[in-house]
């Protein structure tokens, strides 16, 4: 198993190779494609790529599928079964792609990952399990001998996805509780996340996602501000130097903004809530002024 870890964007790629064939579970966001084609393509050794998998469907994860699927031709897909019908018809919206203000090509799927199954991935059977909270569709694969986790953003060393149902309404804070429940009785030794380094320390890592978790269940708008901002640094990352005009235009037609802001923000202007936001960022050295330019650091 190779993984190669990505820079915000693109979520971590995981090649398997063995018995079984070669393997990548996730494939990163469609802008950094031509170098994941790269990354794939220098790890396979002139190796064709059998199959093709995804944790769950947010752009970070799958954006790269259509560039792979043109690669590599005979190449199996398989994506959980939460949202195969939007995929078959191409529901851009119901995929989240157009509300966050993201992009992803289209692409097809061969295969459902059924949780509670086991999928054959390099040299081993690998355990496919249901992870919901930060995506309600979201899967993660255990190997039981090596007891090596592949947990995509159900957990990181330092935390885990934005809990992207509880801004539409839906609670979801108890599925993450619970999918960091279903991670503890797992009990990797190894734990290969979404985004970020591998680490060994799973105790540590749970011990901190419920301490964040636990912070976000008390102030549910620390948890909407968050997700602005994560949304916010994810659209600067792909563009890197942006207009601060059109940046606060950006948000104020991303259906995902006008959410956030209406269900907790209504208080606030929307352009004052974004320069709040923006400011945020700057502190955090997340992003930096330029003029009338808004910069990616």
């Amino acid at each position: 198993m190779a993984v190669l870890e990505r820079g915000w964007l693109s979520a971590n790629n995981i090649v398997l190779q063995g018995r079984h064939g070669t393997a990548l579970v996730d494939s990163g966001y469609c802008t950094h494609a031509a170098q994941t084609l790269q990354l794939v393509a220098h790890t396979l050794q002139g190796q064709p790529l059998d199959q093709l998998l995804n944790t769950h469907l947010h752009s970070d994860h799958c954006g790269g599928n259509a560039a792979l699927q043109a690669a590599y031709p005979k190449v199996v897909t398989h994506i959980p079964p939460g949202q195969a019908t939007h995929v078959a018809t191409w529901d851009a919206n119901a995929l989240s792609y157009t509300p966050t203000g993201q992009t992803c090509p289209p692409f097809k799927f061969d295969v459902l990952l059924q949780p509670g199954t086991e999928v054959a991935l390099g040299e081993q059977l690998w355990q496919v399990h249901a992870a919901p909270g930060h995506d309600p569709h979201s899967v993660v694969f255990f190997e039981p001998i090596s007891r090596v986790l592949l947990s995509a953003d159900a957990l990181w060393e330092h935390g885990f996805g934005v809990i992207f149902p509880e801004l539409e309404g839906v609670h979801a804070m108890d599925e993450v509780a619970a999918t960091l429940d279903l991670i503890e009785r797992l009990a990797p030794q190894t734990v290969v996340p979404g985004h970020g380094r591998v680490f060994f320390d799973a105790p540590s890592a749970l011990a901190g996602a419920r301490k964040r978790l636990d912070g976000f269940v008390q102030n549910p708008l620390k948890h909407a501000h968050h997700a602005a901002k994560v949304l916010l640094k994810f659209k600067l990352l792909e563009l890197h130097r942006v207009e601060r005009s059109a940046l606060a235009r950006w948000t104020t037609q991303t259906p995902y903004f006008h959410l956030l802001q209406q269900r907790f923000f209504a208080d606030v202007a929307a352009g004052e809530w974004f320069e709040q936001l923006l400011q945020d960022l700057v502190r955090a050295k997340a992003a930096a002024l330029e003029g009338d330019w808004v910069l990616d650091i």
